[in-house]
């Protein structure tokens, strides 16, 4: 009964003679409020504006990174030290770097966990608030089928997102993290193929859902259009590089953003977009920092006799690196069925 009088009441608000100019995008939740611009009538403005008190906001997380990577470091050096001293046993000196090195990034690790969890909560449930203002305003404008067909499919692939992050995704990221560092201490073969094995189920289902997704909008046929090649490519590498694991994907389906900032020219859709970038932004640069700093110090343990240790190191970054798929598919999902919905109200 309750589904009834839901899908009555969207029925009657599609129907509604409303101007697409007279709807408002909701507020902007609290975390991405105090980067929104105060001028969201230019896109790319907002953008930069967005990005530059983002990153001005990441002082105290680079500095708290910069301190775990040389904490990280001197254990290596003194593991180092040990080691070179005569009969010491391996396996001991390297279960205790295993150790302190399991202790030094077990907090962060959850705590990225967490505010990467949180952001997509967050995002996922933005975009629920969103998408009717979306689609009255596309309906306004003549299109209720097309408003129809794309609510319908923006409400399903966000359902399925929501549940293969708080189902899946989630519960593995603590997983492998668990199984990390049972390998690192024990070295058993058995545990290092179980690790492996989470690790391939968590980025394969974000590919398999990216691939479905990017499919569905090449099929629909809503986004076309052309913009700049040299700001695509740029676009393209740039994503590529940022972002594990799903980066490639994402930078295929990037085109589709740009082509609608240039479209979009409702404020619904503009404010709409800037939100989701405002919502996202801080949490990806702050796991990103941590992303970084775990590679660099990987890549500087190859130089010290350390070879579980060094393998935790990669085992942990690899799981920031999952976190910030996570985070970027989301996003990208959500400014791309903006930018469909839009396009019909420009």
């Amino acid at each position: 009964m309750r589904k009834v009088l839901i899908a009555l009441a969207a029925i009657l608000f599609l129907a509604a003679p409303v101007s697409a100019m007279e709807l408002e995008a909701p507020p902007v939740p609290e975390s991405g409020e105090a980067l929104m611009p105060y001028d969201t009538e230019s896109f790319w403005e907002g953008v930069w504006s967005i990005v530059c008190g983002a990153i001005s906001k990441l002082r105290p997380d680079l500095a708290d990174g910069l301190r775990t990577a040389g904490s990280l470091v001197g254990i290596l050096v003194l593991l180092s030290a040990v080691k070179a001293i005569p009969g010491t046993l391996e396996k001991i000196s390297e279960f205790v770097g295993v150790t302190c090195v399991s202790l030094l990034l077990i907090g962060t690790s959850g705590s990225m966990i967490r505010l990467a969890t949180d952001t997509v909560t967050e995002m996922s449930e933005y975009g629920k608030l969103l998408f009717p203002v979306l689609t009255a305003a596309l309906a306004a404008q003549g299109g209720s089928v097309t408003s129809a067909a794309l609510y319908t499919g923006t409400l399903a692939f966000d359902a399925i997102l929501s549940s293969l992050v708080s189902v899946l995704l989630v519960p593995m990221s603590y997983i492998l993290l668990c199984l990390s560092v049972v390998n690192a201490a024990t070295g058993q073969e058995l545990i290092g193929k179980l690790r492996d094995f989470i690790k391939w189920l968590m980025t394969w289902s974000m590919k398999i859902l990216l691939y479905v997704f990017t499919g569905y909008m090449g099929i629909t046929g809503v986004v076309s259009g052309t913009t700049d090649a040299a700001a695509l490519k740029a676009t393209k590498l740039a994503i590529s590089g940022m972002v594990p694991v799903v980066g490639g994907i994402l930078s295929d389906t990037s085109e589709a953003v740009l082509v609608g900032a240039g479209v979009v020219k409702n404020a619904v859709g503009v404010y709409g977009l800037l939100s989701v970038l405002a919502v996202w932004i801080s949490p990806f640069l702050r796991i990103g920092v941590q992303y970084i700093l775990l590679k660099g110090v990987f890549g500087l343990s190859s130089i010290f006799p350390a070879k579980q240790t060094g393998g935790l190191l990669k085992d942990f970054s690899g799981v920031m690196g999952l976190l910030l798929a996570m985070t970027g598919m989301v996003c990208l999902f959500l400014l791309v069925s903006v930018v469909c919905f839009m396009k019909g109200t420009g």
